[in-house]
């Protein structure tokens, strides 16, 4: 077939610079808006801190009237207007889908790393330490070995070309076991929990119960059969109970524990706060999300000389073009994070004012349904923007700090027809299972049963769905002695 040449036209929609700036910033939760406006002021020269000259200005002349003028304001736009191409002032190596990620460098040792550390304290021959190296970096995040041993001697084998028997393997990963924390190199929670009870095991009777339920009997303590344990170790239920109390202070995630300790604390910062007086409501924005921005006056008292001027080398302009790149960013940043604090002040106000009841008193059960879609309607903005503003953001009330996803549930219908919020089935399910009577928990059916005489209408599988969203075990796991 022959190629042939046509024109065509096609109507696309693409998203500006500017929309898309927008989007990225509304995302940004405020603890990372100042670090993001750090490296903006870094990257671009065009861009300051502080108020705006012009607008000190303006404001001396409202007070005084026979006060001449400082400064001659000037529109930047009066500078753009000659023939260099827009995408010659344009930066943007992203493609269109990409979002703006920003990766932190923590400073604290890894998991691995404190391992291989303690390994340097040990009387290892080489081959000892190369296999203990590997074990290591064949751990999981919470301090297992989920990987076989007759694996590693292969990987061993091909990687380092080292061959050994599994038999090795094994002795070196006993000796792993013995580094700190206890019950890292388990292979199974049962092998993670004896490593660290044997550790503690000084003749003491209740340990060499625990031990013994670990070893012998830990499929039945897994399901709570507590009737099996005590009849084949011929104990008392009081040496039972004893026991399971010394297991259930064990840490199963071994290596879980040390991760959490390198981690820096995280503050939340509340990006909005909400405060009751009187029986009103105020709403105010955090003072780190409107940040004071401008232009820096000599880029453009630059760009008017350049402009004025006769651009004759292609020195000039391409000193003309770099100018005014900077100062299109800059006004576009300035731009977007005024328009930031507008979104997120009339989407938070569209949320006080739905969840108004609950605000003023703070209490769960009145929590309206509200889904992103009652909020976009009510703002007029798409329901992917309303997400990035509920992403990542926090509000300070007279009953504490809370995310703003905490407002956003799905409805439910009583008896008498009336929408419920879903948050207020959870509140009702969770007070349940608190209350009731440990010994006899409740089941699903029960507490379908209890929700269905306080007018919530709801089958079993659904309050099964409500109790694994709140982490609650099933009524046999929540069985105590």
């Amino acid at each position: 077939m022959a190629l042939k040449q046509y024109l065509a036209q096609k109507l696309e929609q693409r998203l500006s610079p500017q929309q898309i700036q927008l989007m990225k910033l509304l995302q940004v939760p405020t603890m990372e808006l100042d670090q993001r406006i750090k490296q903006e002021i870094e990257e671009n020269p065009a861009l300051e801190e502080g108020k705006d000259d012009l607008e000190d200005d303006f404001s001396q002349e409202e007070q005084v009237d026979d006060q001449n003028d400082q400064d001659e304001e000037f529109d930047l736009s009066d500078y753009f207007d000659d023939d260099t191409p827009d995408y010659k002032t344009q930066s943007n190596n992203n493609s269109r889908d990409d979002d703006e990620r920003v990766i932190p460098l923590s400073g604290e040792q890894s998991f691995q790393e404190r391992l291989t550390e303690q390994l340097h304290l040990l009387d290892l021959s080489d081959t000892q330490f190369l296999i203990a190296d590997t074990i290591i970096g064949n751990l999981d995040e919470s301090g297992y070995l989920n990987r076989e041993i007759e694996a590693l001697v292969d990987d061993l084998a091909f990687s380092a070309n080292i061959y050994i028997e599994e038999k090795e393997v094994e002795e070196v990963l006993e000796l792993v076991q013995e580094l700190d924390p206890a019950g890292v190199g388990a292979r199974d929670l049962r092998e993670c929990l004896l490593i660290q009870i044997r550790r503690k095991q000084d003749g003491n009777i209740t340990l060499f119960t625990a031990q013994k339920i670990l070893e012998g009997h830990f499929e039945e303590f897994t399901k709570k059969h507590y009737d099996k344990i005590l009849k084949k170790l011929e104990i008392e239920e009081n040496d039972l109970k004893e026991a399971i109390d010394e297991i259930i202070r064990l840490n199963p995630k071994p290596g879980g524990s040390m991760k959490e300790a390198a981690k820096s604390m995280q503050q939340v910062v509340p990006d909005f706060m909400v405060t009751e007086l009187d029986g009103k409501l105020e709403l105010s924005l955090n003072g780190r999300n409107a940040p004071e921005l401008k232009v820096n006056r000599d880029y453009e008292q630059m760009l008017r000389s350049y402009s004025e001027g006769a651009k004759t080398s292609k020195s000039d302009k391409e000193a003309l073009t770099f100018v005014k790149q900077k100062l299109e960013n800059a006004k576009w940043f300035i731009d977007a994070i005024k328009q930031r604090q507008n979104t997120l002040l009339l989407t938070m106000k569209a949320i006080v004012d739905y969840q108004r009841d609950y605000f003023l008193s703070g209490d769960e059960t009145r929590l309206r349904p509200m889904i992103l879609k009652d909020i976009a309607d009510e703002v007029g903005l798409d329901i992917s923007t309303i997400s990035r503003v509920a992403n990542s953001k926090y509000v300070q009330t007279n009953y504490g700090v809370f995310s703003l996803k905490y407002f956003f549930s799905e409805s439910l219908s009583t008896d008498s027809g009336e929408e419920v919020s879903t948050r207020e089935v959870k509140k009702i399910l969770q007070e349940a299972v608190e209350n009731e009577s440990k010994k006899k928990p409740l089941t699903d059916d029960k507490l379908a049963a209890l929700l269905k005489e306080k007018g919530y209408n709801i089958a079993r599988r659904t309050v099964a769905k409500y109790r694994e969203q709140l982490n609650i075990p099933v009524a046999r796991l929540r069985k105590e002695l």
